[in-house]
């Protein structure tokens, strides 16, 4: 995907949305004490640190309120606050976040050279800020190759639901597919659980019955006030190495503040303090590289000093794919987020989402990154997709009526996609998005399971719960996959005509539920601690390490890592004197 395209498309979605809010720049001190600006740093007396953990994300919130309950901890994160954001804490503002491209954005756009529309998170909380919310575990199969203790995973399973978890009261879209699923064979019931069980279930979420979002950000006010020290705005420019010795020794890091002022946070002289990268899955691969550990050759053309030459950082990306089908409906329906989901033996995940909301106070953006009305612009060719076209576009979107967009989606995923794909530096600037292919569909079996997947759902569409809903119960699945061709978002050239071949409709509407993972695994960059090899001092704790996504949605396990490795590192620091 040629840079300049990419920036061009994601001009065109900013022409649908004018921006009216900025990311939580500001906060309340008097309730989180531990939150300040990065330009602070300057203003504290010098000191180090037992851990320096770049990421205040999904996994490191957990991972430094863990620490900071017997260590000093300064967790720095690129992006700002969620506390005040309203289009982070709503539900009904989900997609706001995600069409929002300015630079103070919760999260950043970024496009795979597949010509896939994607985001990573840029706030205090990570993807759990910008995410659909539902809340699900990793399978025991999943726990089992991952190599973890058992006891301990159901220690910390529950040490985040006890503050952040809620259980749903169901849409009746949701109810819809529910009961679809069931009706379609997708069974047994399994009732509402957070374990990963064939059939149908309905799993946790992060919303509370307000619609109102809990974060990873949350889960830091169970650290020690006195230990734990966090930065926002902070974005680290490399890892800090003594290479005096037989191996690199990671002693700190260098950031810069918002003001641009760049900053030295170092460890302090004990011997088990660590810098740790929770900068999820593409971030720590590409900080890692920044900071000189990579494939010599790659960081010889960029001339960054190679700290240690590993050819398989970076290596082995993954994303699940995803592919949508749009049902209209005879009336509007409530907004919904995934509630209800179909675990297939295939490797299928079935969900749905559902209406559309927003409250007064947000941005003002018709729908989200996957709706129809944007969706349009992808039938325009891409030579022709130019700011004017845009502006005109945007000027008889106006006219349209609203109910032409009115239904909702029936997704369905690839579980562990066996297509794989690699990271690289575009430049030394950790501003820009790295290169990232994913290769969508390039292994045989991936392809099978989607075909699979939408044949599930065709068969959910035709189920006497959807009759009720839908517009038009005579549609046919080819009039329903022609629909979602135009209404989906991606650069890849569509066959809007052609839905015969269920594979091609696979390949042309391919989109992301932005669960990508990969790039630092366990063997080959981190070991099974996840120490990163080679070099000493220096861990990567997030869901770059991951070979498969776990669950259906990974945001569970991804949170309960960071609590799980925070409490093992204390016990083997402290024993029994750990406490936790």
């Amino acid at each position: 995907m040629a840079p300049k395209f990419g920036e061009l498309f994601l001009k065109i979605l900013l022409i649908l949305c004018i921006i009216k809010s900025s990311q939580g720049r500001e906060f309340s001190r008097k309730n989180y004490p531990y939150l300040k600006m990065a330009s602070s740093f300057s203003l504290s007396p010098p000191r180090g640190y037992d851990y320096i953990i770049v990421g205040g994300g999904t996994a490191g919130c957990p991972l430094a309120a863990t620490l900071s309950q017997k260590y000093s901890v300064l967790l720095l994160e690129r992006g700002g606050s969620p506390y005040g954001n309203v289009n982070v804490s709503y539900l009904q503002n989900f997609h706001i976040s995600l069409a929002d491209t300015s630079p103070q954005s919760p999260s950043q756009a970024f496009i795979s050279t597949d010509g896939v529309i994607n985001a990573r998170a840029r706030v205090l909380g990570g993807g759990t800020c910008i995410n659909a919310g539902f809340y699900t575990r990793a399978s025991s199969s999943f726990v089992k190759e991952a190599g973890w203790n058992i006891e301990l995973v159901n220690e910390s399973y529950p040490w985040i639901e006890r503050q952040i978890v809620h259980w749903p009261k169901l849409a009746p879209w949701q109810v819809a597919l529910k009961d679809g699923l069931l009706e379609a064979g997708v069974s047994p019931f399994n009732g509402y659980t957070y374990d990963h069980l064939y059939g149908t279930k309905v799993g946790g979420t992060i919303f509370n019955k307000n619609g109102f979002r809990h974060t990873a950000a949350d889960l830091l006010a169970s650290g020690s006030p006195k230990n734990l020290n966090v930065l926002l705005h902070a974005t680290v420019l490399r890892i800090l190495f003594n290479v005096r010795g037989s191996k690199p020794r990671a002693v700190g890091v260098l950031f810069k503040d918002e003001n641009g002022k760049q900053h030295r946070a170092i460890l302090n002289g004990r011997s088990q303090s660590e810098v740790i990268l929770s900068s999820g899955a593409l971030g720590s691969p590409q900080l890692l590289l920044l900071s000189g550990i990579g494939p010599k050759q790659d960081l010889d053309k960029l001339g960054i000093p190679v700290i240690l030459n590993n050819w398989h950082v970076g290596k082995g990306m993954s994303d699940n794919p995803m592919n949508s089908i749009f049902i209209p409906t005879k009336k509007p329906v409530e907004q919904s987020l995934i509630q209800s989901v179909g675990i297939t033996k295939m490797g299928s995940f079935i969900e749905a989402s559902s209406g559309f909301g927003q409250s007064s106070d947000s941005i003002h953006c018709h729908h989200g990154i996957m709706s129809a009305e944007i969706g349009q612009l992808s039938t325009i060719p891409p030579k022709l997709r130019t700011i004017e076209a845009a502006r005109k576009y945007s000027k008889t979107k106006n006219d349209l009526p609203r109910e032409a967009f009115q239904g909702g989606f029936i997704l369905e995923k690839i579980d562990g996609p066996l297509s794989r794909g690699h990271l690289n530096l575009v430049d030394t600037n950790v501003d820009n998005n790295p290169n990232v292919t994913f290769n969508y569909f390039n292994h045989p079996y991936d392809l099978q399971r989607c075909v699979y997947g939408i044949r599930t759902i065709e068969r959910i569409v035709h189920t006497k719960q959807f009759a009720k809903l839908t517009e038009d119960d005579s549609y046919s699945i080819e009039m329903l996959l022609n629909m979602s061709v135009k209404a989906n978002v991606n650069l890849i050239p569509k066959h809007t005509n052609d839905t015969a071949s269920l594979e091609q409709f696979c390949r042309d509407t391919v989109i992301t539920i932005w669960h990508y993972h990969g790039g630092c695994h366990i063997g080959q960059v981190v070991d099974k601690e996840y120490n990163v090899l080679g070099v000493d001092r220096l861990r990567v704790v997030d869901g770059s390490t991951y070979d498969s996504s776990p669950g259906t949605n990974p945001q569970a396990t991804v949170m309960m890592m960071g609590r799980y490795m925070g409490v093992k590192i204390l016990r083997k620091r402290l024993g029994k004197r750990a406490g936790v």
